[in-house]
């Protein structure tokens, strides 16, 4: 069961509260969500989080899923050492 304590994005730190009190401003997209409190901008870039802030989102306005559900991911999808970017390295 959510609580109002049950963290939802780890990598912000997040709970559940925090992104109800967004949709309550006036947030209404997981794009508006992760602008507004960093939803989803930590390492995982939202695949973790992202698809249940589009649910809570869903249930808290009504709005089908798919229109507030538009990941866009960006690169790098992994993690890469900043020396390899650097160009001290090659990458394995």
């Amino acid at each position: 069961m959510i609580t109002d304590d049950t963290i939802v994005c780890r990598c912000e730190d997040l709970t559940y509260k925090d992104i109800v009190d967004a949709i309550d401003m006036g947030m209404k997209t997981v794009t508006e969500i992760k602008k507004g409190i960093r939803a989803g901008m930590g390492p995982c870039q939202g695949r973790t989080c992202g698809r249940l802030i589009a649910q809570i989102i869903s249930q808290k306005t009504g709005v089908s899923i798919d229109q507030v559900w538009q990941p866009s991911y960006r690169p790098p999808l992994t993690t890469v050492p900043l020396k390899v970017l650097a160009g001290g390295a090659d990458e394995k």
